[in-house]
C-alpha cells in the first residue's frame, strides 16, 4: 500500500491523488515520487481513468525536495539519482493532469505543478524555486519549464533570487489558470476533471499532445501535427457520436473509440 499518497475516485473517470507527508510539508522524497509515478502509470493504463487531479494539504501542496535525503547524496549519488526516472514518468503522463494548489509549492513542488496541464490555485498559494539559497539550482525541470511558462524576466528573478510569488502574480504570468478561495481549489479542479472525463478520450489525448507540441516545435511543424491529429479523429466512432448528438440536441455518449 502507498505510504505517501492517497487515491480516490470522486467522479466517474477521475482520480484524485493527494500527497500525504504532512510532517514534512509534503516534501518530495524518493519514495513519494516513486508512488506518484506508479499511480500515474496505473492511471495511464486504465481505460476508465480519463483525468487525474493531484493536490496536497491546505498548508502545502509540496514544499520542495527532501533536503535531508539530498544532503546524504554526494556527486555520484546525484548522478545516479533514481528520482530522475520518476520525474520522467510523471512528465510523460499523456492524460489530462490538473493540480489543485494550496499553500506552498516550492522547489520540487513548483516543478510538479509545472508538469500539470491545468493549475487551480487557492488565494494563499505561493510558487517558487528557492534552490539558489542552498547553493544549487532547480534539477527537475524548474529552469526549463518555468521560463516557458512565465517568460525570461520573471523566471530569472524567481530562480536567481529564490523569492516566491503569490497566486495572483502566478496567474498573471501564466503559471496558474484559475484562482479560488483555498477551500474550493480541489472542488474546482475536480469539476474541471469531471468535465474533461466526459469528453471523447481520443480527442482529449490528441488535443493535449497538440498543445504541448506548440511549446517545443516551430509553428509549421505544430500545424502539421494538428492537422494530422484532426484527420485521424475523423475515423473515430466518437467523432460520429459527437456530431450526431449535436444535431439531435442531446449529450454525447463517448466510448473512447
Amino acid at each position: 500500500m502507498p505510504r505517501f499518497i492517497n487515491v480516490q475516485a470522486p467522479h466517474p473517470g477521475v482520480r484524485l491523488v493527494t500527497l500525504q507527508r504532512p510532517e514534512a510539508l509534503n516534501a518530495l522524497c524518493t519514495e513519494l515520487l516513486a508512488e506518484l509515478a506508479a499511480e500515474l502509470a496505473s492511471a495511464e493504463a486504465d481505460e476508465h481513468t480519463r483525468a487525474v487531479v493531484i493536490t496536497g494539504s491546505p498548508k502545502a501542496f509540496a514544499a520542495g525536495a527532501d533536503i535531508r535525503e539530498m544532503a546524504e547524496r554526494d556527486l555520484v549519488g546525484i548522478f545516479n539519482d533514481p528520482r530522475v526516472a520518476h520525474w520522467q514518468r510523471i512528465a510523460a503522463f499523456s492524460k489530462p493532469l490538473i493540480a489543485a494548489v494550496n499553500g506552498y509549492a516550492l522547489g520540487g513542488g513548483c516543478e510538479l505543478v509545472m508538469c500539470a496541464d491545468i493549475v487551480i490555485a487557492g488565494e494563499d498559494a505561493r510558487f517558487g524555486q528557492p534552490e539558489i539559497n542552498l547553493g544549487i539550482i532547480p534539477g527537475a525541470g524548474g529552469t526549463q519549464r518555468l521560463l516557458r511558462a512565465v517568460g525570461k524576466p520573471l523566471a530569472m528573478q524567481m530562480v536567481l533570487t529564490g523569492e516566491a510569488i503569490s497566486a495572483r502574480h502566478a496567474q498573471q504570468a501564466g503559471l496558474v489558470s484559475e484562482i479560488t478561495v483555498p477551500e474550493l481549489a480541489v472542488e474546482r479542479a475536480l469539476q474541471l476533471a469531471a468535465s474533461i472525463a466526459a469528453k471523447a478520450p481520443l480527442a482529449v489525448r490528441l488535443a493535449k499532445e497538440a498543445l504541448l507540441k506548440a511549446g517545443d516545435t516551430d509553428l509549421a511543424s505544430g500545424l502539421r501535427f494538428e492537422r494530422h491529429a484532426f484527420t485521424l479523429l475523423a475515423g473515430t466512432a466518437d467523432r460520429d457520436e459527437g456530431i450526431r448528438a449535436f444535431q439531435e440536441k442531446r449529450p454525447a455518449q463517448f466510448k473512447g473509440c
